[in-house]
């Protein structure tokens, strides 16, 4: 039998209506939601330090206790990693509020995720905590951990429910887990069904970004016929794992088989997708149109059970200011140099002062300006250092040299205050060093965790680069393609993307349009042309992928974010902007591609 399950929320600042809004759309079985992202942890860690009792989002208990009643009322079951670094106090407050408003209800905490009271022990027994991509050692940075997280699964949660929780509350869990356990209890799956689990994963991964399935961050936005108030999506999870997601009907927004492409593709490293509860697999999915805001996704497999679980360490990293200057009229670039130069005149050592300082000036000058905005670009100078008085003085001393400035010299906002940096550390940990426990009804048990089931069979990774998936099997295309005359198009014209951030990295996945412009784009797909597409940035490398069965190729940038979002202070901490920016650029296309695509 199919279950239903909503998810309300996607980050923290999400709408605050949205578990109403579920709840009075439709019928649903579960209510799920996401409320944490490495930032939101860290933060979460400094209010914990200055209050015991704080550590979780109270926004949270705001809007599921509103919902508590309703929930009971339909037997719609909560589950939510809302707890932050203290699941327990999230616990009790939503019990607090449920008790004030008469609604019974049995609550269940998984936690087990928070090490980092163990992180001396777990170094003096040999855990190095590699950097994901760099392989460095964490003690080699120096820095002292504020908070170390590990990305739980699912089956604390499935435990705390077939034990009749009716809210389960977590700490960190994957982002898709919430919803594989929701899946898993409901159809009696066991650690062992690897298909059926990725196929959870594959539904939890698509729903747990919110409105981002829904129409949200799309590059066709203005195929959105009714973009206002985009409603949360819903996956109908089947027992094979196959699920059709869809939302409410009469919500803003929509769900296409091209919407669900993008979110497959959202900070994915490639096809195989690691989740603490099984290494799931893209490469065969299906995505079909099964209606109006109906797109069913079948075709993932399982390969094995991960022995080791991803965990994410916070650590202070010194101070970073950021201000913006407004400059208007003609010679732009030349007043926004007369401005660096006398703001890094007033520092020992001037730019260099600072260990890190970006400089983006936003909006090209428009000869002839018809109006203000037109004749108006935006200095953004950020900088970073150890030093909290150095960046403290930053601010100041753009407000200081304002008076003598360039002519029309403004600001857009009073001077800022230092804001503390922070690195995010990706690194993996054995699994069987983590407690993972359940607490309900006065008691408290460990999960166990099953790593040894067989892995399904085994498929080779795709070749991307290397014409694998060209139809040269079909003589009247490539010859079309062969006597074509090569067009400069921008790649958005061919192809949509999404992109992202994974610790320093950014992900970018692209999806073709029609398959002549994937037979194309494989070819084309090659390290020295995506290169070439990036702006001049520094990273590390790139590692290229595809998913054929969607049509579907992607890059991830190593190093493109340097040590984080929390940590960088360039004008796009989180990769969001990539994308579009690599769909702007232009590349040389068959004109036979092109035709072979409607217009948009």
């Amino acid at each position: 039998m199919t279950v239903r399950i909503a998810n309300c929320s996607g980050f923290l600042g999400d709408r605050r209506t949205g578990p109403r809004e579920m709840l009075e759309g439709g019928p649903v079985d579960y209510l799920t939601g996401d409320w944490l992202a490495e930032l939101t942890m860290s933060i979460l860690a400094k209010q914990r330090s200055r209050d015991p009792e704080a550590g979780f989002p109270t926004s949270f208990v705001d809007q599921i206790s509103d919902v508590l009643a309703l929930c009971r009322e339909r037997g719609v079951k909560i589950i939510a990693n809302a707890g932050g670094v203290n699941p327990g106090g999230c616990a009790a407050a939503v019990a607090a509020a449920a008790a004030e408003r008469g609604v019974e209800v049995r609550i269940a905490v998984v936690d087990g995720d928070d090490v980092v009271d163990r992180v001396e022990a777990l170094q003096a027994d040999g855990w190095a905590a590699e950097h994901l991509d760099t392989g460095r050692p964490f003690a080699e940075t120096g820095l002292t951990p504020a908070v170390v997280n590990v990305y739980l699964g699912a089956w604390g949660i499935v435990e705390a429910l077939r034990a009749g929780a009716d809210v389960v509350i977590t700490g960190r869990v994957s982002d898709a887990s919430p919803i594989v356990a929701a899946a898993a209890a409901h159809h009696g799956w066991t650690p062992a069904d690897l298909d059926q689990i990725a196929g959870g994963v594959v539904a939890g991964h698509l729903i747990e970004c919110s409105a981002q399935v829904t129409g949200g961050n799309y590059s066709f936005f203005d195929e959105i016929e009714r973009p206002e108030h985009p409603g949360f999506p819903i996956a109908e999870i089947e027992a094979d794992g196959s699920c059709v997601i869809t939302k409410h009907a009469g919500t803003g927004g929509a769900v296409t088989r091209e919407s669900v492409i993008a979110q497959l593709l959202y900070e994915i490293n490639g096809p195989d997708y690691a989740n603490p509860d099984v290494l799931a697999r893209f490469d065969r999915l299906e995505v079909e149109q099964a209606g109006p805001d109906r797109v069913r996704v079948s075709g993932a497999f399982g390969e094995v059970v991960p022995a080791s679980l991803k965990a994410g360490i916070v650590a202070d990293h010194g101070w970073s200011a950021e201000m913006s200057v407004l400059i208007t009229g003609d010679r732009r670039r030349a007043k926004a140099d007369y401005c660096l130069r006398q703001l890094w005149a007033e520092f020992p050592r001037g730019r260099e002062s600072f260990d890190d300082v970006v400089v983006n000036l936003i909006g090209e000058e428009v000869d002839n300006p018809a109006t203000l905005d037109q004749g108006t670009s935006i200095l953004r100078i950020a900088v970073a250092d150890a030093d909290h008085a150095l960046v403290n003085r930053f601010p100041r001393a753009l407000v200081e040299i304002l008076l003598g400035g360039f002519p029309g010299m403004a600001l857009t906002s009073p001077p800022s205050r230092a804001r503390q940096r922070q690195l995010f550390w990706p690194t993996l940990l054995d699994a069987r060093l983590v407690p993972e426990r359940v607490t309900f009804e006065g008691r408290t048990w460990l999960v166990e965790r099953t790593a040894e089931a067989a892995p399904a069979e085994q498929i080779p990774l795709p070749v991307v680069g290397t014409g694998a998936a060209t139809r040269g099997d079909d003589d009247n295309y490539a010859s079309s393609v062969e006597h074509s005359e090569l067009v400069s198009v921008p790649l958005g014209r061919i192809a949509g993307s999404r992109s992202g951030d994974k610790g320093g990295n950014a992900t970018v996945g692209i999806w073709a349009l029609t398959d002549e412009a994937y037979a194309f784009l494989t070819d084309w797909w090659t390290h020295e042309k995506v290169a070439g597409l990036l702006p001049p940035e520094e990273y590390s490398g790139l590692r290229l992928w595809a998913i054929p069965s969607l049509r579907a190729l992607g890059v991830t940038v190593t190093g493109w974010l340097g040590l984080g979002t929390a940590s960088n202070v360039a004008l796009d901490t989180q990769a969001k902007g990539l994308g579009e920016f690599l769909r702007a650029r232009h590349v040389q296309v068959p004109q036979a591609v092109l035709d072979s695509i409607d217009p948009r």
